[in-house]
């Protein structure tokens, strides 16, 4: 039986191999430094769940997740935006984008964790 598979979206080589680590031993994982890398790798290997970073080079991960989403030949799959710059209203952005949840930095390993395993169990 194969492992759930899970993509990285985030820009930062550090806090991408650390979602990389929090995750490998349970998931299968892709990753993808910009936007434009997260839509194509949504496309071709349809990933279970989508963490996402919402600050990104090129297009943000909003508009990667408007792409996604309004990809009609792509299943629903579960889409966590993340972000360390958090305003007001960031949350309720990600959500209006189509993302099924919003963290902040810096993450709490445990409870990412959780979340992720709730959205891939349908809670």
């Amino acid at each position: 039986m194969r492992k759930r598979l899970l993509l990285i979206v985030e820009d930062s080589e550090l806090n991408r191999e650390l979602l990389v680590q929090i995750f490998e031993d349970d998931y299968d994982v892709d990753v993808a430094g910009d936007g434009e890398t997260a839509v194509r790798l949504a496309s071709t290997s349809r990933p279970d769940l989508i963490l996402m970073d919402i600050g990104l080079p090129g297009i943000s991960g909003l508009e990667a997740v408007r792409a996604i989403r309004g990809d009609p030949s792509l299943p629903r799959m579960p889409i966590v935006a993340v972000s360390s710059g958090v305003m007001p209203g960031d949350r309720e952005r990600a959500l209006e984008a189509g993302c099924d949840d919003f963290v902040a930095k810096p993450l709490d390993d445990e409870a990412l964790v959780a979340l992720v395993r709730n959205l891939l169990t349908g809670r």
